[in-house]
């Protein structure tokens, strides 16, 4: 027999908990495989679900631009906008979007580069299927999100820079000339790389020139393979 409340008594019966809406996420990737094997991942979550896919970082920001998300997963090399690239755009266009670089590279440099353009966590794809739902949530959260058995390592490189009276690892060119220098690597003339960044033909030759003599380099070949080091493009 249920037991009778009293008028002015509080009441036994706990309310349920709200519902809240799942978190929508963004998922940049040039490889279609990729793209739906985590996918597979975050749907199969109550609170997460992929309402946008990109294949470069161009089409991330853009797609972050015109659909409501909460949570931009972006891969680091991509064709024409590398994830750093579309994570740093992101940042500036979006501040209240939520980050989470999703790679292959195992990287000090690109971890730290990953901060700096503003992601909440770093996440290898080798063992996606038993961080990524995590680092999700935790970058929703604002809580930063360091892959498992990365933390020693970045924690005892860091500490050796600052033995050695050294910061973190300063930036060899600027965003600008990033962004010239891996699609030149990709094979685009002058008036194309124009034509994407809004600038003159002019202007990206400026760039480019700085580009050779700040690196000490001759011509395109050196600028692809640097490129190619430098993580921009894929060889």
């Amino acid at each position: 027999m249920s037991t009778p409340v009293t008028p002015g008594s509080p009441s036994t019966t706990t309310p349920p908990p709200i519902a809240r809406p799942p978190i929508r996420v963004l998922l940049a990737d040039d490889h279609t495989l990729v793209r739906r094997g985590v996918r597979l991942i975050l749907d199969g979550e109550p609170d997460l679900t992929v309402v946008a896919e990109a294949g470069d970082g161009a089409e991330a920001v853009a797609r972050a631009r015109d659909t409501d998300v909460d949570l931009a997963v972006l891969d680091v090399a991509m064709p024409r906008m590398t994830g750093l690239q579309a994570a740093r755009e992101l940042s500036r266009r979006l501040p209240d979007l939520h980050i989470l670089i999703l790679t292959m590279y195992d990287n000090e440099e690109y971890f730290f580069e990953a901060l700096r353009a503003g992601a909440g966590g770093y996440v290898l794809k080798s063992v996606a299927d038993r961080d990524l739902v995590e680092a999700c949530r935790a970058a929703v959260r604002d809580e930063p999100f360091i892959y498992p058995g990365a933390e020693r390592a970045l924690v005892r490189s860091y500490l050796e820079r600052l033995h050695r009276g050294d910061g973190l690892p300063e930036r060899p060119i600027t965003e600008r000339e990033e962004e010239i220098l891996k699609l030149v690597a990709e094979g685009h003339t002058s008036k194309e790389i124009g034509e994407l960044l809004f600038i003159s033909a002019k202007t990206v030759e400026r760039h480019r020139a700085n580009l050779l003599q700040k690196l000490g380099m001759r011509d395109r070949l050196e600028l692809t393979r640097y490129a190619i080091r430098a993580g921009l493009i894929e060889a």
